[in-house]
């Protein structure tokens, strides 16, 4: 039963990342969706183990063609610029659940560097990728101060914003589902 649980959880996870790649909130210059909150969410309640497979699961959906990628899905996404952001939110979900679960009841703090943690690994990999990908395949010359100012200083505020509301809905949250797992393991035993 623990099996089919896990498995629900991981499977809302995947269609709330999928869901949050397109509910886009219109700013200027870079596009802003809800995946990160999504991806943030899942390594906080579902921990390090199954928040990563979670992400890593919604990721290799993509690649094997089903559009739940901001601009669609396919292999081929791997030669788009923001392809390396999706590979931050597969590690950095599985870092901030590792950072986040240390505890049984985090603290609030605990639970927001958890999201800031993740969410530096994510602009890790993001602008990273971005500038290799443009300047060694794409044979586009991009600068790194070009990718720091479009990749990182003009998308992280909102980002930032959501490292707050993940951390106080996993607040909520938390006590909420290890409730429902005891109350499952009392039943069972």
């Amino acid at each position: 039963m623990k099996n089919i649980k896990n498995l629900t959880y991981c499977a809302l996870f995947v269609a709330l990342i999928t869901a949050g790649a397109f509910i886009k909130v219109p700013v200027p210059v870079v596009p802003f969706t809800l995946q990160l909150l999504f991806t943030m969410l899942a390594g906080l309640l579902l921990g390090a183990k199954l928040g990563g497979i979670t992400v890593s699961i919604y990721v290799l959906m993509g690649l094997i063609g089903f559009p739940v990628f901001t601009e669609g899905g396919g292999l081929g996404y791997i030669f788009n610029t923001s392809f390396g952001y999706l590979i931050g939110f597969a590690v950095g979900a599985y870092v901030t659940g590792l950072i986040a679960n240390k505890k049984p009841a985090p603290s609030y703090k605990r639970l927001l560097v958890a999201n800031f943690v993740g969410l530096a690994i994510v602009y890790a990999f993001g602008t990273v990728y971005l500038y290799l990908i443009s300047n060694l395949y794409l044979g586009r010359a991009i600068s790194a101060w070009t990718v720091l100012l479009y990749g990182f200083f003009l998308a992280v505020p909102g980002d930032i914003v959501l490292c707050f509301l993940a951390a106080n809905l996993a607040k909520r949250l938390i006590p909420i589902m290890q409730r429902d797992f005891h109350l499952y393991k009392g039943l069972k035993g």
